[in-house]
Order: C-alpha cells, then structure tokens, then sequence
C-alpha cells in the first residue's frame, strides 16, 4: 500500500535520493513544492517525489511497492531515477507506453555565468522587441501561459508566483512572443523554464530573455540551474556560459496508452 507523505516526514526520505542531483528534486525536499508518496510513512524504503511533469523515484526497485508506486503516475510524465535496477522496472512495466531519451546536465558553478557576456545577449535584442519583468500585469496573458503552461505551472496561484518566483518575457505587438521564469525554486536557487513562440524563433531572443533572468538571479545571490532537455536547450546553454557535465537517461510515459 502507498502513503501520501506528510510534508512534515519528507526528511525521512532524503537518504534514499543521496545520488540524485536535481535541483527540481530539491524543491520538495526542501519543503518549497511538490508531493510524495511512500509505502511506509515510519520507515520508507521506496519513495516516489513528482514536481510537476517530473517524477522521481528511489528505494528498492524490487520490492512490490516499487511497482504499485510505478504505477502511480499521470496521464504524461518524465521519470528520472539513478540505477539500472529503476531504469530495467521501468522499461518492463511500461513497456510499449514510454520512450527513452537523453537529458543534459550541467555543472552548477556561478563563476561559469559571465555578466558580460549575459549583457552582450541583452543588447541584442532586436527592434520591435521589449524585455519586460513579469509582473502583476503579465503573469495571467494567455500568451504566457499558451507559450508555456510550466512557467508558473509548479506555484499554487499566480499570486504565489509572483511571492515566490521570479521570470522575464519579451513581448512583441501586445503579445507575448518569449519567456524565461522559476520552473521549481528550491532554498538556493531556481530551475529554468524557457520557451519561444516558433515564429519568433533564430533571434536571440531565447538567449536575450534567458539572460535577463540569470543576471537578476546573480544580484539576488541565487543561483539559475540550467538543465538541458533537447539539443537546441544544450546549445543554448553553452552559449550562456553553462558548461556540460553529462547526459542521463529519462523516461517519457503516456499512460494513457492501451
């Protein structure tokens, strides 16, 4: 049987992630968002923490509660784990409903983060283009939100957001054509969303938006983690300053696959 964990036990299952380097995974076990589910509130020995679209998981991987708590997923979800043992249960389990795929990590070091090459990016924005904070006035456009439901998808209202979080977005004509926000925050620090409208794509503006952001978190003493989740993310990433340390394995599951 799986328990929902209170959020005053989550210390109890700290030990089981000792591997996993994730900042999102920090967000619930530092207490900022999150939910987690066990198969022994006293004595857990298989956890599962989901944060948005991300699901992870620890313990034993052999035991019956890993398979019931595999089975304890959304409709569309990304679950990372860090052991073969986790990656071959997953891969028998959902067999025929989920997909494989890399993700790129990079190392978490603020002296790679270069304020002048972050203000170069800036500058570049093109004519007809405005960088603007989100604010009060932004954070419920639709055209935020059509861009990317993540960029306050993890906070518990917009006004929690604008409590909490912290993003930037260009806007073009009225609209919203890019933005770039606190996917997850966790005591340190946040996890990057980033996302372009297609027609206003091979600008800068990923890069000018993504900057902006960096910079402001560098004046707050935060640090903005950057992890990759397409080839196009990597390259952006590098050309930020963010240096490559590895690509690990994911798992994107449709469970409402037959």
């Amino acid at each position: 049987m799986m328990h929902l964990l209170n959020d005053d036990s989550r210390n109890k299952i700290a030990p089981l992630f000792g591997k996993v380097n994730s900042t999102i995974l920090l967000s619930y076990l530092q207490g900022h968002m999150g939910k987690a589910w066990v198969d022994d509130i006293e004595n857990p020995t298989v956890a599962q923490v989901i944060v948005g679209v991300f699901v992870y998981y620890a313990g034993d991987a052999q035991s019956k509660a890993a398979e019931e708590l595999l089975n304890n997923l959304p409709k569309h979800i990304l679950v990372i784990v860090d052991s073969d043992d986790w990656k071959k249960r997953i891969e028998t389990i959902h067999k025929g409903r989920m997909e494989k795929f890399d993700r790129f990590e990079f190392e978490k070091d603020s002296e790679h983060l270069e304020p002048k090459l972050l203000q170069k990016h800036l500058s570049a924005l093109p004519k007809g283009y405005e960088l603007k904070r989100i604010d009060e006035s932004l954070v419920k456009e639709d055209s935020l939100h059509e861009l990317s439901p993540e960029f306050t998808g993890q906070f518990e209202s917009t006004d929690d957001f604008l409590k909490r979080g912290i993003g930037f977005c260009i806007v073009h004509n009225g609209q919203i054509v890019s933005g770039a926000s606190s996917f997850s925050i966790y005591d340190d620090g946040i996890e990057i969303e980033v996302a372009t409208n297609s027609e206003h794509r091979k600008k800068g503006l990923a890069a000018a938006v993504s900057s902006a952001l960096i910079l402001d978190c560098l004046e707050k003493g935060i640090y903005p983690s950057w992890d990759a989740a397409n080839p196009e993310s990597l390259s952006l990433g590098k050309k930020l300053g963010y240096v490559y340390k590895k690509t690990y394995d994911t798992y994107y599951v449709n469970n409402t696959a037959d």
